[in-house]
């Protein structure tokens, strides 16, 4: 008998469980309420690295001078006065129909059926929208989440702003206030700033994107300040007000930040609510999230959940894992848990940080012996060529196995040269094997290698904890 499989939900991790489970044979109905391709497509990871990379076209252009290309001094400072942020908006828009309408060409392909509207659990083996009720043999719940909103700072969608709403901006803030230094605050806050925007961004800790890796952080906090960037550190914003032409930031410590617009990026909360999961079974914890084990089940039978709304790692790509391990194991498939200690992650400022595999606080906080290789990519002949002068590969290496456990690249596209590393972390593979590998001379890949010649022979005495 084939099996009735229901999706709700149509971001990474609804869409990819639904194409592995009509591969293995099963009826899929997929229900989305907005649009497919969900907020990493919609409103989030698509539109938010596209206006990033339109902003670091402003750093190449602001090389040109260093790299023989006549033009002046302040080419970089030109553009910015052509930006044009309803055109770049526009884009953004049109990228993110074609990708999402891409996806739609996948999952009729592959023969799932797309039925619109807000899924609600009525029972583990039940779904039903406003129009219609499904039965299945097993359901996923790709919920998503959505920005968290403090009290008395209510985004109007005008001058208070979630990162969801800032695509509907026809002209550049003048004076763009960030709240919230984590990996969306600082992503924004950098690109704006590169585009022209004068910005200010309040972080609660004395460093922006405190959970990186503290070498990284602090030289993302050392180059938004050389670029004119104002960070307010160890302050807490307690309410924001539309002051008509503006926006008045007030921090819980008196003081006061005037500016033309505020982006609050502080978290996500998870799209759980009046949706009959606690009433069909499936629990939730303290703050929200569906409660899932490392195969993506639930605590109601037959009923899986993947994605932003488990408060697994918010990142697509754990969504997408999720999803397909989710699909595996409900049809009988052989499946493999999620490991999260493999998990790659980046953010995307210019530079970009890109880790993987264990940090060093975690190797200390573990008792691991370990050596770490770090070297500047200014060192590196491409880097050279391409007027790249700050960054850096951080390796960590056991110092009995050899085995690689986690790294940290700092630089321009680190998202497509943590790859290696990524694979040697997910496969066991030791600095030997990364370092006998062959890389392209010259490339920026060759820093990992040489970083990886370095902690070749590692002995006692080289032991860090």
């Amino acid at each position: 008998m084939t099996s009735r499989v229901v999706i709700v939900g149509g971001g990474p991790g609804g869409y990819e469980a639904a194409i592995v489970a009509s591969k293995a044979g099963a009826e899929v109905t997929l229900v989305e309420r907005q649009g497919l391709g969900g907020n990493a497509v919609l409103t989030d990871v698509v539109p938010s690295k596209t206006i990033i990379a339109t902003a670091e076209w402003l750093t190449i252009a602001g090389r040109a001078p260093e790299l023989g290309i006549t033009s002046p001094d302040d080419a970089a400072e030109r553009l910015r006065e052509r930006v044009d942020m309803a055109a770049i908006n526009e884009r953004i828009r049109s990228l993110v129909l074609k990708q999402s309408h891409d996806i739609s060409l996948r999952l009729e392909r592959n023969n799932i059926r797309v039925a619109s509207g807000t899924g609600r659990l009525v029972s583990p083996t039940r779904v039903a929208t406003e129009t219609e009720e499904f039965e299945a043999d097993a359901v996923l719940l790709a919920l998503g989440a959505s920005p968290r909103t403090l009290p008395g700072s209510e985004p109007d969608g005008s001058r208070i702003l979630t990162w969801t709403q800032l695509y509907d901006l026809t002209t550049l803030p003048e004076h763009l206030i960030v709240v919230g230094s984590g990996v969306t605050g600082a992503e924004f806050a950098g690109a704006y700033n590169l585009l022209g925007s004068q910005v200010t961004l309040v972080s609660s800790g004395d460093r922006v994107l405190a959970n990186e890796d503290p070498e990284a952080s602090a030289l993302i906090t050392e180059t938004f300040a050389r670029r004119g960037m104002r960070v307010v550190g160890s302050a807490r914003a307690e309410r924001v007000v539309n002051t008509g032409d503006g926006v008045a930031v007030f921090l819980v410590d008196g003081r006061v930040i005037e500016g033309s617009h505020c982006l609050m990026a502080v978290g996500s909360t998870p799209n759980t609510a009046d949706l009959g999961l606690a009433e069909a079974g499936v629990e939730l914890d303290a703050r929200g999230y569906i409660t899932v084990d490392k195969v993506s089940r639930t605590s109601a039978r037959g009923v899986y959940a993947a994605g932003d709304c488990t408060g697994v790692f918010l990142l697509a790509s754990v969504a997408a894992t999720q999803g397909r391990i989710a699909m595996a194991h409900a049809l009988g498939d052989a499946v493999m848990p999620i490991d999260l200690r493999t998990v790659s992650s980046n953010v995307f400022t210019a530079p970009e940080i890109a880790t993987v595999g264990a940090s060093e606080s975690e190797l200390k906080e573990r008792g691991i012996f370990y050596q770490v290789s770090r070297l500047d990519l200014a060192r590196n002949p491409r880097a050279k060529m391409l007027g790249i002068d700050e960054g850096f590969v951080k390796i960590f290496g056991h110092t009995v196995t050899g085995q690689v456990l986690g790294a940290v690249l700092v630089g321009s596209r680190a998202s497509e040269h943590i790859y290696p590393l990524s694979l040697a972390v997910a496969q066991h593979l030791t600095v030997d094997d990364v370092a006998n590998s062959f890389t392209v001379y010259p490339s920026l890949s060759g820093t990992i290698a040489e970083a990886a010649r370095r902690l070749h022979n590692m002995t006692d005495a080289d032991r860090a904890r």
